[in-house]
């Protein structure tokens, strides 16, 4: 009752303001609303979820508390969220649409062209209202690209308090000119168009230099890297979907063998258990070209006698897993790779040790470094006669990267939050350390050259220590060995 008589309200002020506003249809049955729906996708949504797993409720407590944290620094706020826009391949041919994170966490709409906006009410009880503008329905356009939502449908899905169709947002937005609404909204890009960024000008024009004009960034990073209990549920499943897919991966692993047959292998095995799509563009390095740390180009054959490295992750509910192995393509690892992979493997271990709440990323990943200086000293990669500086120098050169980073509805979550805040239940993060040897390098014994090898884990920090999510898949060469002598 209390929410439908803020509607009402709502309504009287934009019609005092000459805003047009469709009343929400509260009966009109929408078996299809443009994106899976509790009517349309039963073995998917629950009734009452917006998305798989996710509810009505959890999706207005995250725009309460964004609201909440912004009113902490200024009264009168208004808040402009964009969806993402479709991408075309060629002409028009679309790119798989994929909904920009900081506006699906807000209110779990995935259909392109939309805009969400979050007000306080003019009153001072820090009560705020959210409206949803989406495109209209359009039948001609729905031919080609299927159905949309349109303002009723988008309401009904969401639980929004007002929704509207897109083209009604610049008489919205003329409420707002006074200098009194402090300004908040993601980046306009040039793939938004242009009539789009023409109707933020009516409130944002004169304020785009303006200290009321502020990014909402850094507060929507910082909710999300607390994972509510569903969002830790959605990502223990995938990266159980992503464990068990190396798994079967390395049980099909002959050598030689195509990267992009392993590429093809990893992909099937994650959709045929439920996930959408991968959640970026996998690694399936063999040899040296693991120590190339982005090598997405999956395209060599794998020889007899190399590791294969594969950093993969797939995408379940709209949330990402990234997980890492290597593993020898023969099934047998020599004596120096099982050396250099006992090495890093101990490493890991230790840093996952160190998980808990109130340790911080910058530890360690200090933590990290000094463990990797002991191990390529005892491996005599690293001369034990230089200097402090020198090691660590050594160090970085053979693990250039970080030992993680958060993890979330995007594969690397929450990335401007600093490294020195400490970590809390109900956080996710990877652990990945590694060794990267290349084939050219004068510096290291003869044997060692042309090895690379990470191992990477994805972690959920509990009350009283951490849990790792992918254990699925497992690390032990003993068990990689089982794994791939299995076919």
């Amino acid at each position: 009752m209390l929410k439908r008589i803020k509607h009402v309200v709502s309504i009287i002020e934009c019609r005092s303001a000459g805003v047009a506003i469709r009343e929400l249809s509260t009966s009109r049955p929408y078996s299809c609303r443009g994106q899976p729906s509790y009517q349309s996708h039963p073995h998917l949504l629950k009734q009452g979820e917006v998305c798989p797993g996710l509810t009505q409720a959890e999706f207005a407590t995250r725009r309460w508390r964004l609201m909440q944290a912004v009113s902490a620094d200024a009264s009168n706020n208004l808040l402009l969220i964009m969806s993402a826009t479709t991408r075309y391949m060629s002409n028009d041919i679309p790119y798989p649409y994929h909904q920009d994170t900081d506006f699906l966490y807000l209110c779990g709409f995935q259909q392109p062209g939309g805009v969400l906006v979050l007000h306080s009410e003019p009153t001072q009880t820090r009560e705020h209202v959210s409206a949803l503008f989406v495109p209209r329905r359009d039948p001609a356009r729905e031919l080609w690209d299927g159905p949309r939502s349109g303002p009723d449908g988008a309401a009904e899905l969401t639980g929004i308090d007002l929704a509207f169709p897109i083209d009604e947002l610049p008489g919205y937005l003329s409420r707002f000119r006074d200098p009194a609404w402090t300004l908040w909204c993601n980046e306009l890009d040039l793939d938004h168009p242009g009539w789009l960024r023409r109707s933020f000008d009516v409130v944002l024009g004169e304020a785009r230099h303006d200290a009321r004009l502020r990014s909402p960034n850094n507060y929507l990073q910082l909710l999300r890297l607390v994972k509510s209990p569903a969002e830790q549920h959605l990502m223990e499943m995938a990266a159980k979907i992503t464990a068990q897919a190396l798994v079967d991966t390395m049980a099909t692993c002959k050598a030689p063998v195509d990267e992009a047959y392993l590429y093809a292998k990893f992909e099937f095995e994650c959709r045929v258990r439920g996930a959408e799509i991968l959640a970026y563009p996998p690694v399936i390095a063999g040899g040296n070209r693991a120590n190339t740390l982005h090598y997405v180009k999956n395209n060599q054959i794998i020889k007899n006698g190399e590791l294969v490295l594969v950093d993969g992750g797939c995408e379940y509910r709209n949330y990402a897993s990234d997980v890492t192995r290597t593993w020898p393509v023969n099934g047998r690892f020599s004596a120096v790779q099982v050396a250099v992979y006992e090495a890093v493997l101990r490493v890991q271990r230790a840093c996952v040790a160190q998980c808990r709440p109130g340790t911080t990323l910058q530890h360690l990943q200090q933590l990290m470094l000094t463990l990797l200086e002991d191990e390529l000293q005892e491996l005599r990669i690293v001369d034990t006669q230089l200097d402090h500086s020198e090691k660590r120098k050594a160090t970085q050169r053979y693990c250039p990267h970080h030992v993680g980073h958060f993890l979330g509805l995007d594969v690397h979550d929450s990335p401007s939050v600093p490294h020195n805040l400490p970590l809390q239940p109900a956080m996710l993060l990877t652990i990945e350390p590694g060794l990267y040897i290349p084939e050219g390098d004068d510096k290291a014994p003869a044997a060692f050259r042309g090895i690379g090898v990470r191992i990477e884990d994805d972690i959920l920090i509990t009350d009283t220590g951490a849990r790792v999510l992918s254990a699925g898949c497992p690390t032990d060469p003993e068990d990689i060995e089982s794994i791939c002598g299995s076919r």
